[in-house]
């Protein structure tokens, strides 16, 4: 193998940069040739790509989102599409791919591999959603995004005596909610996972306020309902009112934790040396403090990732 490509797709996550980082420069040690394909599958079927060195990747270790740039790509879900890519791969020379992103980006990743090209993918979704991996990229980063967040609000929370409720990210998937609900101290965490009682939450702020507390904490995964729609429901039971807080894609952004740093940096070094030796069709993923290489056709006949029945139990024991 003489010539490898990196590429990001879907959504954008802290962690990618030092994940391309470290393929660039485990390729480049390697003797290997490494092609950027910018903005995801777009770029590769508009043979959007340049030849990277140790400069490309210099100062990009502690940037969020991915400088490779993402984008959606229709064609890339159509035979044609999936054709045009795989040759072109082919006439720029590419031996081995490193796809980074979610399901869907690993999907793409297997069309090219079933046409001759050698694919390894990188599990990236902040929802940690995607099976066969303790944790995918951008994970870490977004929960401390949204501790800091929620932290901040509990501080005016507190001084106007408030109810908030807090909208994080995870259509279907509440684990940045769950997890971020223990580590902020919120008082409710309404998840897919788990059904809520709305007349339950109505209650226990009624509790709370009796009890002299300052502030109620509710998050609420975006798959659940908005924050809006929460705020509506318990103002038609008990006539309270609460402010809104929907924290968006800011939780995808902003500098990478340590953890996102090297779990990006195993990731892509451990892709380059899977492809060398002669792997295919894979996805790498974190099990306990081990690199593992899962089949695609294995996690795509896979259920989503559970949420860890631990974390479940802790949550109740805390009475969230």
């Amino acid at each position: 193998m003489k010539r490898i490509a990196v590429l990001t797709s879907g959504g954008d996550c802290s962690g990618m940069n030092a994940t391309i980082r470290a393929v660039v420069r485990s390729g480049l040690c390697a003797g290997l040739d490494v092609v950027g394909i910018k903005k995801g599958y777009r770029g590769l079927i508009d043979r959007d790509y340049f030849m990277m060195n140790t400069k490309s990747v210099s100062n990009t270790l502690q940037r969020g989102g991915t400088f490779l740039q993402s984008a959606r790509c229709k064609e890339m879900m159509e035979t044609a599409g999936q054709d045009v890519a795989a040759n072109n791969l082919k006439g720029m020379g590419v031996e081995g791919l490193v796809v980074i992103g979610g399901d869907g980006s690993m999907r793409g990743a297997k069309t090219l591999m079933d046409r001759g090209i050698k694919v390894i993918g990188i599990p990236a979704s902040i929802d940690n959603d995607i099976p066969f991996t303790d944790m995918s990229l951008g994970v870490d980063t977004a929960l401390n995004n949204i501790i800091y967040a929620v932290d901040c609000l509990k501080d005016t929370a507190s001084s106007h005596d408030r109810a908030f409720i807090v909208e994080v990210m995870g259509r279907n998937c509440g684990y940045l909610t769950l997890v971020a609900s223990i580590a902020c101290g919120a008082e409710h965490a309404l998840i897919p996972e788990v059904p809520y009682n709305i007349g339950d939450i109505c209650e226990n702020l009624r509790k709370r306020y009796r009890e002299g507390r300052d502030n109620s904490i509710i998050m609420v995964a975006e798959g659940v309902a908005s924050a809006q729609e929460i705020s509506e429901q318990i103002k038609h039971h008990i006539r309270f009112e609460s402010r809104i807080m929907v924290l968006g894609h800011y939780q995808r952004g902003g500098s990478p934790t340590s953890f996102d740093r090297l779990l990006g940096s195993r990731f892509g070094q451990g892709s380059v040396e899977a492809l060398l030796n002669g792997e295919s069709g894979k996805m790498v993923g974190l099990s306990g403090n081990h690199l593992q290489f899962t089949e695609f056709d294995k996690i795509f006949n896979a259920p989503m990732r559970p949420l860890n029945e631990n974390m479940v139990k802790l949550a109740h024991k805390l009475d969230i």
